[in-house]
């Protein structure tokens, strides 16, 4: 991305309106998962226009960064009980590696007001490591089932793949105090 295209592009609300470029966007960026993630977990498309409706209506509310009037990245954050989940985050691949995911992450987090969990393919170790370098840590392993538990709608495979990473870290029980939080809303 050229430092022109930087002083241009800027983060805007999407919503319904923005379906087809916002399924064109993490669809493409998915393909990163092929063969990476379980064979029994990928699917095509990876994601519906009906799954990215129905997030859309379960509350997650998306931002998108934009550049010369195109949504070129995308990511979601949901209010679930006590936290904060960073949801779908997607960038076109050719705008991968240029800071628009950066500027996205730091935007939603910048509006939290409570703790920010975040849940990805264990195998995805790129997305990992980019949560890492803003600050998220990884949970235990232990506390990574509970948690997917409360706060997503995932089924059990797709648990025993995954891993959450949170900001502030969770350690030390704070996992269970968390969760003990959300049951009594």
């Amino acid at each position: 991305m050229t430092q022109q295209d930087q002083e241009e592009g800027g983060i805007r609300h999407c919503g319904m309106a923005d379906r087809a470029e916002m399924l064109a966007i993490i669809n493409a960026a998915a393909e990163a998962y092929r063969g990476v993630i379980p064979p029994d977990r990928w699917h095509e498309p990876y994601m519906a226009g009906e799954e990215l409706a129905a997030e859309l209506t379960d509350g997650v509310t998306f931002s998108g960064y934009v550049v010369h009037d195109r949504l070129i990245g995308v990511m979601g954050v949901q209010r679930r009980h006590n936290v904060d989940l960073i949801r779908h985050a997607y960038v076109l691949p050719e705008w991968q590696g240029h800071g628009t995911g950066s500027r996205l992450l730091r935007h939603l987090c910048r509006a939290a007001e409570r703790p920010i969990l975040i849940g990805t393919w264990a195998a995805a170790d790129w997305a990992i490591r980019f949560y890492e370098r803003h600050g998220f840590a990884r949970v235990s392993h232990n506390d990574i089932a509970p948690l997917l538990r409360t706060y997503w709608n995932v089924p059990d495979r797709q648990i025993a793949t995954s891993v959450v990473l949170a900001s502030p870290p969770i350690v030390d029980g704070a996992a269970e105090q968390l969760i003990a939080g959300a049951k009594t809303r």
